[in-house]
């Protein structure tokens, strides 16, 4: 079994980067790990872009060759939106326990950007942004379902944040006119500031000093 740390949504891409032993199944061993493998396609994607990564370069990163590639995932594209999926899932995920309602609302908030940060600036790498605005928005100019993927999540992660304000607002925390729909948005722009400006080179803590100063207006205006 891969260990993952209690309490921590995001140690599911750290056991992705150290690549842990697990034991093997009875039987017939897999010639590959899936696991392994899509966080490997994922890093070497948000790394180079879809379009300058080669299937050259994911065999060397997952360690399959072509046709074990094809025969596990597709084409280089199908890889791509399974990685997508991915990434979409355990953010979600993170998110939702983050916005926990057994905490205060900018805590709770103010969780959500740390663990944003924490994938934007990985411990002894340079800063690289968000996977998924980092190298699904130029391909949704031209693939429909990578752009229906991209609004999905966009929305799944809104929506995620809507319900954390409706709960603000039944408690008090926010006014009693303030609009979660709107109050959503506003904080996912925030989240995607961070995104954008940590791989353009702004620092971590300034970037941690805006989204503070962000979700404290948004908590104070409702």
């Amino acid at each position: 079994m891969y260990y993952i740390e209690q309490n921590n949504p995001w140690s599911i891409f750290l056991y992705d980067m150290v690549q842990k032993t697990s034991p093997k199944p009875r039987g017939r061993p897999r010639a590959y790990n899936p696991e392994h493998a899509l966080a490997s396609a994922r890093d070497t994607f948000w790394q180079q872009g879809y379009s300058a990564t080669s299937l050259d370069d994911l065999s060397e990163a997952t360690g399959m060759n072509r046709p074990s590639l094809y025969a596990a995932f597709g084409d280089k594209r199908a890889l791509y939106l399974a990685v997508m999926d991915r990434y979409i899932s355990v953010s979600h995920d993170a998110m939702v326990e983050a916005l926990a309602a057994d905490i205060p609302l900018e805590q709770a908030l103010m969780k959500v950007c740390d663990f944003a940060l924490a994938r934007y600036f990985p411990t002894q790498a340079d800063a690289h942004g968000c996977f998924l605005i980092g190298t699904s928005l130029a391909e949704a100019m031209n693939d429909v379902e990578v752009r229906e993927k991209l609004r999905a999540a966009l929305e799944t992660f809104d929506h995620a944040f809507e319900d954390r304000f409706k709960v603000a607002k039944k408690r008090g925390e926010i006014p009693a006119d303030s609009k979660p729909a709107v109050l959503a948005k506003l904080a996912s722009a925030i989240i995607h500031t961070l995104a954008m400006r940590s791989r353009a080179g702004d620092t971590k803590a300034s970037l941690r000093a805006t989204a503070m100063a962000g979700m404290k207006m948004i908590c104070a205006s409702g």
